[in-house]
């Protein structure tokens, strides 16, 4: 019944696995993708036909992650999957960006790529897996892709780089690098690093390049026995080369012209004007509308072109010069720490807001459920690019930018334990021309120093983009908008003084070599070292302590066989604590308990009361108490935390005590010595000792008299 086509390599010391033939065989191209016990099942479908008047190629891929992979149920009231996790978005957005370059020009019929994982073995993370396993789906669904690519994730181990690390391997590496690409060149870097050096994080990338070699070999022999028919593309039209030809004559000096306005509302009012005299030059709809789609292949050869020929960019720049910088902290006076940062017409207002560990995200992934302290979210409303729009929940370019900006502060990030607090930085972004993730990068540094978060470093990012034209290539530092969308490469570098935190390469041609890359990483070191420079103007290290808006958090051990006595029953015990005195309090399994309060006094309550429940008794030592139960023999009285002790009726007065109700009531205040503890360890406790007035111990005060008269 099944045709089943396989092939398998041992790579990276775990067995790879693709397999074609038996499963989703009405898709275009299914392929089972197994590494260790991961698998993905890929597929991929192209429409057979274009949508009416379709000028894009609508490419979506979905990578998915079943709770059942790893042995779960869903948590939540439904009890089944949702909407899509961050991880799932981001690892969409991983695949989507290596293979989007791949696809034939020309071909726009919709195609879409769903990864789903069916099995995780807590050891291989699923998104190389679903990396490998979409090039194969589409290598041989047949639809117009010029792949396959190969995928591999590489680590920084002692000094030595390690193919594909292990989960566990990596919490021991100073680096976590994605790189893919194809039998030439590479086409897409994703990392987090400690401070690496630029020869590092190169060698890193050509290292990841060479380990995936063998994974496309094997895609290719898979091929060749399970591919299907190639679709055919239809020929360019003689007309397209007229319409063209027309177009260029028509508007080649309007946008030149345009592309002399350095600034981007003037150039934006030219282009317009342009684009308006479309409709001049090709009066019948079906040719402007062949036209309109011409317009930026045009306008990008103008502008690559005249970068290439001069040097200069479209706002007057060499290839190497940063824009203007203005950098601003606490400007928000309410605000834990903010940050303003400026550079040419990019601008991200970036606010840190410093909470407790009942502030931390609790995370359900399939690898098990953790907390994380730090958060970094990013926005990016539609007035930053002087447009009215919809706006809703984070779509996936918001989450991918916030996540590249949290990878690269998160290394420079203190300890829980040197601070203890959980930390959100939103990024709104306020004006966008080119590298808003960036100044994401330079903002949260700025704000999370001006929260007083003691960094390690401080950490700036910049985008550098490139031009290229066969043999000829520009490598341009803080890239523009227009850059970025008429350029060849996207690649965003953030870090310290010392080295890389965070790398992210996106090429829109086949590949690119190695040299391009050390050109743009040294290009974008100068860069970076100038940006730091421009943001220790406004602040270069945390502030002394923490705003005075932001919680106070104090730290405190008790033994571990407190702990309940500290919680009580149900839960009792703390949250009378927490609504008598106002703080927060978290307790850890180990005894650590984190007080914390914006007022200092309430903190410094709740730790007496902590204090108070898990002391012990002294002997001879006063304490205040109240009566919580009065018996014919005495009374007992509540005076340590949760610790009572009797007072005996001879103990309560110096006169004699007919009743013991006489003296003292239930819920009355009172002082009393601790005289002993019986064979039960019960505590036995003395009022007429003590002035009740003062507190003073009278037993005490009468041996010193005596000690004085002698």
């Amino acid at each position: 019944m099944f045709e089943v086509f396989r092939k398998e390599i041992m790579w990276g010391g775990r067995r790879l696995i693709l397999e074609t033939g038996k499963i989703a065989r009405q898709a275009d191209g299914a392929v089972l993708a197994t590494y260790g016990e991961t698998t993905v099942l890929c597929t991929a479908v192209g429409a057979r036909n274009i949508k009416p008047g379709q000028d894009f190629f609508p490419l979506t891929v979905n990578y998915q992650e079943k709770q059942f992979a790893a042995g779960k149920i869903p948590g939540g009231f439904f009890k089944r999957e949702g909407r899509p996790s961050e991880k799932e978005t981001l690892v969409s957005r991983l695949i989507d960006r290596p293979i989007r370059p791949l696809f034939a020009p020309g071909f726009l019929n919709e195609t879409q790529v769903v990864c789903t994982v069916l099995s995780h073995d807590l050891e291989n993370d699923p998104d190389i897996v679903a990396l490998v396993g979409a090039s194969a789906a589409l290598t041989i669904s047949g639809i117009p892709f010029m792949g396959p690519i190969g995928a591999a994730r590489v680590g920084y181990i002692d000094g030595a780089f390690v193919l594909n690390p292990k989960t566990d391997d990596l919490e021991k590496s100073t680096l976590d690098l994605v790189v893919a690409g194809t039998l030439e060149g590479v086409l897409m870097v994703e990392s987090e690093a400690k401070e690496l050096p630029e020869d590092i994080m190169l060698n890193a990338v050509m290292f990841g390049h060479r380990g995936f070699q063998p994974v496309i070999d094997m895609i290719i022999a898979l091929a060749e026995l399970a591919a299907k028919e190639p679709w055919a593309l239809p020929e360019p039209s003689s007309t397209i080369a007229d319409i063209e030809a027309r177009l260029r004559a028509a508007i080649t000096g309007d946008l030149q012209s345009a592309y002399q306005e350095r600034q981007k509302s003037a150039r934006q009012e030219k282009l317009s004007a342009a684009k308006a005299k479309l409709a001049e030059v090709f009066p019948e709809a079906a040719e402007r509308e062949k036209a309109a789609k011409l317009f930026k292949s045009v306008e990008k050869d103008i502008v690559r072109g005249a970068i290439l020929d001069t040097g200069l960019r479209i706002d007057g720049r060499d290839t190497k010069t940063v824009r203007p910088i203005v950098a601003e902290v606490g400007i928000l006076p309410r605000a834990h720490g903010s940050a303003l940062f400026t550079r040419g017409e990019t601008q991200a207002l970036v606010v840190t807001t410093l909470g407790t560990g009942q502030d931390e995200q609790i995370i359900d992934a399939l690898d098990g459920e953790y907390r994380e302290n730090f958060m970094l979210h990013y926005n990016f409303p539609p007035y930053s690019v002087g447009e009215a729009g919809r706006m809703g929940s984070p779509g996936r370019r918001e989450i991918g930018h916030g996540k590249l900006a949290w990878r690269a502060v998160r290394p420079m990030l203190p300890t829980k334990e040197a601070f203890p607090y959980t930390m959100r930085v939103v990024s709104e972004i306020t004006e966008s021309n080119g590298s808003s993730s960036m100044a994401t990068v330079c903002g949260a540094s700025l704000s999370l120093m001006d929260a007083g978060v003691p960094l390690i470093q401080p950490v700036a990012g910049i985008a550098m983009g490139l031009i290229k034209e066969a043999d000829k290539f520009a490598v341009l530092t803080d890239i523009l908008g227009d850059e970025d969308h008429l350029g060849d490469m996207d690649f965003k570098v953030a870090g310290t003084v010392n080295g890389i935190t965070a790398l992210q390469m996106d090429i829109k041609i086949t590949s690119i070599t190695e040299e391009i890359m050390r050109i743009a990483l040294a290009q974008a070191h100068d860069g970076r070292k100038h940006i730091l420079g421009e943001m220790s103007k406004a602040l270069d290290s945390a502030r002394d302590d923490v705003s005075g808006n932001a919680p106070r958090i104090t730290t405190i051990t008790i033994p571990k066989d407190k702990i309940r006595e500290v919680i009580g029953s149900g839960g009792k015990v703390i949250r009378e604590i927490c609504e008598s005195t106002g703080a927060k309090i978290d307790i850890e399994d180990d005894g650590t308990i984190k007080v914390a309060s914006v007022d200092s006094a309430s903190s410094q309550a709740a730790i007496d009361w902590i204090r108070g429940i898990v002391a012990e008794p002294e002997l001879n030592v006063v304490y205040t108490g109240k009566v919580v139960k009065v018996v014919d023999f005495g009374a007992f009285v509540n005076f340590l935390g949760s610790r009572d002790g009797l007072v005996h009726i001879s103990e309560l007065s110096q006169q004699r005590v007919g009743k013991v109700a006489d003296v003292v009531k239930m819920g009355d205040s009172v002082k009393v010595k601790v005289l002993g503890f019986d064979d039960r360890g019960k505590v036995k406790l003395s009022m007429k000792q003590v002035d009740q007035a003062t507190g003073e111990d009278l037993t005490k005060k009468a041996r010193e008299e005596t000690a004085a008269g002698e």
